[in-house]
């Protein structure tokens, strides 16, 4: 038979794990899978007892390799996109930070490529319509509300290509963008917010679906004041996504969110800049000077974290090793939770007959040892 077989693996699937378990992969698709004597193929992997988990999907990353989403190179984006891709990483968003509405236009439209050579999946907005009391590391300069015809200028630039859009919805107009973005195919996604819970709930209602960073960038959490993070946390509409390097968020934090929103509603994301993939130095984001050091990214003028240098397959081994969920829980967290999100649940996210051998390899102590793009070994 044709193709190429794995063998050997614990398959991580929908309906459970297959130990010893066989993959044939076949014109970059899952031809077939299950357990006991395998089908005769061409070409054969023993995976020597490798967990099998489908390939990452990363729905906020603004860069690696030292190049950045931003850049106007094609090269630099195409190398930004390869460095996750080596990391496990088989399905990206490419994400923006907050710049003037026409700026912004440019760099969508320079991604446009990207997303049409299935490099990208396509592009996520984190801003301009962000609170200025938690702009993290945005440029407060170019903050505004989301107008509409903001809005429809940054969706139309993308001609389908912008897929999600962060805002902050106290700011003026917030509903009625979440309106907007959700009718022109984008996810309206809440975050960089000092909304209190009143604030938050009619963005919720109107189509909002997705936390950013869940406590990243927003009001705190009080005990008479639930705020946008109790109040995203606790709505079964809203996926969470949470920045996984036990930096940003604490392992207890990590998994007490994780434990209340469940597998069908936790995303974890890098959130990462150029230096995922590149070590420490000095950076830009959005105009803003960056200096990493020990892999951690700071503003250089007030020391606000800066996005991270994480990596997807770094993400997932601290979600298990160092917060104590299980690795189904974790494949539906990288994977399967934002494949669907992405409206890829019959494409790629999950090991099933005929979706796309998009697969990561990871050893006995969950470190990456092979990755498959759409059947291509990377």
């Amino acid at each position: 038979m044709a193709g190429q077989l794995i063998t050997g693996g614990r398959l991580v699937t929908p309906d459970g794990v297959l130990d010893d378990g066989w993959l044939l992969v076949e014109d970059g698709h899952i031809a077939a899978l299950g357990t006991g004597g395998p089908p005769r193929a061409d070409d054969a992997v023993d995976a020597g007892g490798a967990w099998v988990v489908p390939g990452f999907v990363d729905i906020h990353c603004h860069g690696g390799g030292g190049a950045a989403f931003t850049s106007p190179d094609p090269a630099d984006l195409r190398l930004a996109a390869d460095t996750h891709a080596r990391h496990g990483t088989t399905t990206l968003l490419a994400s923006l930070v907050s710049r003037p509405v026409p700026e912004l236009a440019d760099q969508i439209a320079a991604l446009r490529e990207l997303v049409e050579d299935d490099v990208v999946a396509g592009v996520h907005l984190e801003g301009p319509f962000l609170s200025s009391a938690r702009c993290g590391a945005h440029d407060p300069a170019v903050l505004r509300p989301p107008e509409p015809e903001a809005v429809d200028a940054l969706l139309a630039a993308g001609r389908g290509a912008v897929r999600m859009v962060t805002l902050a919805p106290e700011l003026a107009g917030s509903v009625e963008a979440v309106r907007r973005l959700v009718d022109g195919g984008a996810i309206a996604a809440l975050g960089h917010t000092d909304a209190v819970e009143a604030q938050v709930l009619p963005a919720v209602d109107a189509g909002a679906t997705v936390a950013t960073h869940l406590f990243n960038g927003m009001r705190p959490l009080h005990h008479r004041e639930a705020g946008p993070i109790g109040a995203l946390l606790d709505d079964d509409r809203v996926s969470v996504e949470l920045i996984c390097d036990l930096v940003h968020l604490s392992p207890t934090v990590v998994r007490l969110a994780a434990r209340h929103a469940g597998p069908e509603r936790t995303v974890l994301v890098t959130d990462a800049i150029a230096a995922a993939g590149a070590g420490d130095g000095d950076y830009e984001i959005g105009g803003l000077a960056v200096r990493v050091r020990d892999g951690v990214p700071t503003l250089a003028e007030g020391g606000a974290l800066a996005g991270s240098s994480l990596t997807m397959d770094a993400a997932f081994r601290n979600l298990v090793r160092g917060c104590g969920l299980d690795v189904p829980e974790a494949v539906a967290a990288t994977a399967t939770r934002p494949a669907a999100l992405l409206g890829l649940a019959d494409t790629t996210g999950k090991l099933a007959k005929g979706l796309a051998a998009d697969l990561v390899l990871l050893d006995r102590d969950l470190a990456l040892s092979g990755v498959c793009r759409r059947g291509t070994w990377l």
